[in-house]
């Protein structure tokens, strides 16, 4: 299976033979990478064009990839860029605040075809949708990607106290919001 291939095989196999080490890449991460796009932009059609748009970036950049950081975490980042992007855009264009969308969710097919899961996680997923990106961006590294704070750090250009603190303040804000009705 493509999802235990270690990175550093991916990228020999990329410089022997570009597509089909591209292919190991992607088979790798492109599942995750959706996921935590998608809890970011909200919407299917969204997160679909954000994950071309972040591999397209990942394609054409690869060749100047120098190990600095983990083809994980720095996947990550043009991810989270593209997807940060893409919600400013939406805002800039259409005067709607994304965060606003849970009532969207509450009654919608869209949120229960692509995020199964009882009424708690629908609850939970709600919850995270009112926080401010930053924090909602933390908080899904860390709970959902089990991301490392040092991993974050690389990630979102931020340090570890920074992000434990967005980290923590979004977990109150959850439970706020969870313990208010």
């Amino acid at each position: 299976m493509n999802q235990d291939i270690p990175d550093k095989l991916i990228l020999e196999e990329y410089r022997k033979n570009r597509d089909q080490g591209f292919r190991l890449l992607f088979d790798k991460y492109h599942r995750r990478i959706y996921f935590h796009i998608r809890r970011l932009v909200i919407l299917h059609q969204d997160a679909d064009d954000v994950l071309q748009n972040t591999f397209i970036k990942v394609w054409s950049n690869l060749d100047r990839f120098r190990s600095e950081s983990s083809l994980y975490t720095w996947i990550y980042r043009i991810a989270s860029n593209e997807s940060m992007a893409v919600i400013k855009k939406k805002r800039n264009e259409t005067g709607l605040n994304l965060d606003d969308l849970s009532d969207f969710f509450k009654s919608s097919d869209e949120g229960d075809k692509w995020f199964d899961g009882d009424e708690a996680e629908k609850k939970l997923r709600n919850a995270i949708l009112q926080l401010p990106d930053k924090q909602k961006l933390v908080f899904n590294l860390k709970y959902y990607e089990d991301m490392k704070y040092e991993d974050m750090s690389k990630v979102l250009k931020t340090s570890v106290g920074a992000l434990k603190a967005s980290y923590h303040h979004a977990v109150k804000k959850i439970e706020d919001y969870l313990t208010r009705d």
